[in-house]
């Protein structure tokens, strides 16, 4: 379980994240939503530990994560993936290279400079591809591919840590709406199959109904809701975003990303031809 309690981040004057207190149970797939500023991304960059609180504690199944330093940083900061809207990648590298750096959190400063990655590894990291659907990709190079297959390498990257949390900082904000599906089903799929907790970002309310268990709504740094879908009113809405009843009913409808059957991707083959293509 996440427990934060009064975190709060400011930056100079101005204060980013005011007093948030939360507990996030196991195997919830929760999604925070709000206007731009509204410190959506600051909250799960202090959750990673990218960005510190400037007060309150933040807590995993008893352990206060938002103190630890060095060795015990790095292994909580591998345990607790994130996913961001820009992918990082290395786009000059290939698919299943940038994928096995998911591991570097659990390796030797040596063996990742000497990039000794294990037979083992290499088929993790083909499996997380064939996951995802991208496994013919695995050794073209990142940077060109498509935004959405960017972000399914970005996904099995983070697999590659075997985290306990998953964070994803507004994955589908760069996506076209096919994309954005493809991006969204893979993620609610690891949280069901893995119980994985999923922490996500999003823009999107209708997104955010559909495959969210949970909805934290927050406005000006603080939390201004935190319920299911079925209770996110246009009150509510209303009050997470700010918004007139005019440009309230456009938020509320023009946020779908709802795909005709026909268009949508086949599922991917199961068949092992990376491996052999891949000489492991």
């Amino acid at each position: 379980m996440f427990e934060l309690k009064d975190v709060t981040r400011r930056f100079g004057a101005k204060t980013a994240v005011d007093s948030v207190t939360l507990d996030i149970p196991a195997g919830q797939m929760v999604g925070v939503i709000g206007r731009s500023g509204a410190g959506k991304s600051t909250l799960l960059r202090m959750i990673n530990r990218l960005a510190d609180p400037t007060s309150g504690t933040i807590s995993f199944n008893g352990r206060v994560v938002s103190s630890l330093r060095g060795a015990e940083l790095r292994g909580w900061q591998r345990d607790c993936a994130m996913i961001f809207q820009q992918f990082n990648l290395v786009p000059r590298l290939d698919v299943l290279t940038n994928v096995l750096l998911g591991r570097l959190n659990h390796r030797s400063t040596l063996t990742s400079i000497l990039n000794m990655f294990t037979r083992e590894e290499r088929i993790m990291a083909i499996a997380a591809l064939e996951r995802l659907g991208i496994e013919q990709s695995a050794l073209q190079p990142a940077g060109t591919l498509s935004g959405g297959q960017q972000q399914r390498v970005a996904i099995a990257r983070a697999l590659m840590q075997q985290p306990k949390v998953l964070l994803a900082d507004e994955p589908i904000a760069s996506l076209d709406p096919l994309n954005a599906k493809v991006v969204m089903d893979a993620l609610r799929g690891i949280n069901e199959r893995e119980g994985i907790t999923v922490v996500c970002n999003l823009h999107t309310l209708d997104t955010a109904r559909g495959y969210c268990q949970r909805i934290i709504g927050m406005a000006a740094g603080k939390v201004v809701f935190d319920g299911t879908p079925e209770e996110l009113t246009h009150d509510a809405v209303a009050a997470i975003y700010g918004a007139t009843d005019g440009a309230l009913d456009e938020t509320m409808t023009s946020t779908s990303i709802n795909i005709p059957a026909e268009v949508l991707p086949s599922a991917p083959p199961q068949a092992a031809k990376p491996l052999v293509l891949l000489g492991v």
